[in-house]
């Protein structure tokens, strides 16, 4: 079995500003675990556990889908739930781009098998896992001021193996799709 998922990845420049969040949360009580740097991205579908002899036709569909660039903002940092966190993430503007490429990997994954999301689509870029919360957790993540964090293109999303180890997943990328 391979574990899949299909994401965008953020460029370098905007995952070292993301640095900054992290360590002011790192100075909380709550117990939490950062997301490496260079493995933020936003996911577009995680696919999960599949037998090794339908990775190619998750290839085959992906490889169709047909998108147009689109602009990517980073905006501030934000959370799963206000009151408890468990996801802290950084909150994404980009007039509907990624929702819209969201759908047509759920379309083409659907033809083979691949069960729809039953949550609805919010694009973000996980930045750290709560592992303990902390009563003070919410207010440290609501004293980082909303923010520029950067902007970007998106004109790539990429399928993705996820290997995961004790010391933390590692990510090989299997196709990269690019714009039409």
């Amino acid at each position: 079995m391979v574990r899949l998922f299909v994401a965008i990845d953020l460029p370098t420049d905007i995952r070292e500003r993301l640095k900054v969040p992290q360590e002011h949360l790192k100075k909380s009580t709550a117990r939490l675990n950062p997301v490496d740097p260079a493995l933020i991205h936003i996911t577009l579908k995680f696919i999960g556990e599949v037998p090794q002899d339908a990775i190619g036709k998750i290839i085959g569909v992906l490889s169709g889908v047909s998108f147009s660039p689109f602009d990517l903002r980073v905006t501030g940092i934000g959370s799963n739930n206000p009151r408890q966190p468990r996801v802290i993430w950084c909150t994404i503007e980009d007039g509907g781009g990624s929702a819209a490429l969201h759908a047509k990997v759920e379309d083409v994954l659907s033809t083979v098998g691949i069960a729809r999301d039953d949550r609805p689509f919010r694009p973000h870029a996980t930045i750290a896992r709560v592992k303990q919360g902390d009563p003070t957790l919410p207010g440290w993540i609501r004293a980082i001021p909303p923010g520029d964090f950067g902007t970007c293109t998106v004109n790539r999303f990429r399928l993705k193996k996820s290997t995961l180890t004790p010391g933390g997943p590692i990510y090989e990328t299997i196709l990269e799709v690019p714009t039409s």
